[in-house]
C-alpha cells in the first residue's frame, strides 16, 4: 500500500501482482477498493498487475472537491496521473457500477492510455439517474445548507473519509459552505443530463467511436439493468457481452438494490471471464 501526490490530493493506492499487463479496477459507488483485493489477486494469478486506489473523496485518499466537469471526469483524469507516474500505461481499466463509468471516461478522456474494458454492472436510465445525483450530490448540498460544513463532516460518508484519514476534516471545514453547495449542484446537473444517454458517463456516438476491446457484464437491478449493458454492448463494437454471471432477471423484475453478496460469490467467474477476456486481446 502506497500514497502519491495526483494534482491537488494525494491518492492510497495499492499494486497486486509483479508482472505482466496492467490492470487498474475501481469499485462503485464511494466505496473503498478493499472489496476489489480478491478479485484482483485472481487476475493476478493469470499473470497480470492489477491497481487499485481510493479515489479522491474516497476511502483513504484526501477530499478534493473543484468545481471542474464532473467528478467522474476528475477521477478518470486521476487515476491516468497516477497509472503515468507509475509508468503502467497503457493499461486495461474496468470497474463496477461508478468505476465502469469511470473506466469509460478515462478511455473517451485518454485513447492512448487504454488497451481495452472490462465492465461489469453498468448504469443507465432514468430511474438510476435521479437516484445517484440524489445520493451522490444532492443529499450533501441539503446538509451544507442546513448545517454547514460541519454537518458534511457528520455525514456517513465524509466521517468515514475523516476517521480514514483526519486531515480530511480540515479540508473539508476550510470550504465556504456556499462553494461545495455550488459544487454539488454542477455535478449533481451534470450527472442528470445523462439520464437519457445509452449508459451514464457516454452518448452513443461516443461509444460508437470506441474501437478498443471491451468485456462487458451485465447487472440485474434497478440501477444496474441487463438492457443498458446490451445496449452498450451493441454500440462499442469490439466487445462481449455475458448476461449470464448472476441470476437473469426480466426488465420488469430486476432488484430494487444489487445484491452484493451474489455479486461476491461469483467473483471466480468474473475472474474466469476476465482473465479469458485478457488472454484473447492482449
Amino acid at each position: 500500500m502506497s500514497e502519491a501526490k495526483v494534482g491537488n490530493v494525494v491518492i492510497f493506492y495499492e499494486v497486486i501482482g509483479n508482472a505482466g499487463p496492467w490492470i487498474a479496477l475501481t469499485p462503485g459507488s464511494r466505496r473503498s477498493y478493499d472489496e476489489l483485493v480478491p478479485l484482483s489477486k485472481m487476475l493476478a494469478q493469470h499473470g497480470y498487475r492489477v491497481l487499485l486506489h481510493d479515489r479522491r473523496n474516497c476511502g483513504r485518499s484526501e477530499v478534493g472537491i473543484e468545481a471542474r466537469g464532473s467528478e467522474h471526469e476528475i477521477w478518470a483524469d486521476d487515476l491516468y496521473e497516477l497509472a503515468k507516474q507509475l509508468n503502467a500505461l497503457p493499461l486495461y481499466v474496468g470497474g463496477s457500477s461508478a468505476g465502469a463509468r469511470l473506466a469509460l471516461l478515462f478511455a473517451l478522456r485518454h485513447p492512448d492510455a487504454v488497451k481495452g474494458m472490462l465492465l461489469w454492472r453498468v448504469t443507465g436510465g432514468q430511474h438510476a439517474a435521479q437516484k445517484l445525483a440524489h445520493q451522490y450530490y444532492g443529499s450533501f448540498a441539503e446538509m451544507a445548507k442546513a448545517g454547514g460544513m460541519a454537518a458534511v463532516c457528520a455525514s456517513d460518508h465524509f466521517a468515514a473519509c475523516i476517521k480514514a484519514r483526519p486531515s480530511n476534516r480540515e479540508r473539508l471545514m476550510a470550504m465556504k459552505p456556499e462553494d461545495f453547495i455550488a459544487i454539488m449542484d454542477i455535478w449533481r446537473k451534470n450527472f442528470l443530463a445523462a439520464a437519457d444517454l445509452p449508459v451514464v458517463g457516454a452518448t452513443e456516438a461516443q461509444l460508437r467511436a470506441l474501437k478498443i476491446p471491451a468485456c462487458i457484464i451485465a447487472g440485474n437491478d434497478q440501477v444496474h439493468t441487463p438492457q443498458t449493458a446490451r445496449k452498450a454492448a451493441s454500440l462499442i463494437g469490439n466487445s462481449e457481452f455475458h448476461d449470464d454471471v448472476v441470476v437473469k432477471r426480466l426488465d420488469n423484475d430486476l432488484l430494487k438494490e444489487w445484491d452484493q453478496q451474489e455479486w461476491k460469490s461469483k467473483e471466480g467467474r468474473l475472474a474466469e471471464i476476465f482473465s479469458a477476456f485478457l488472454k484473447r486481446v492482449d
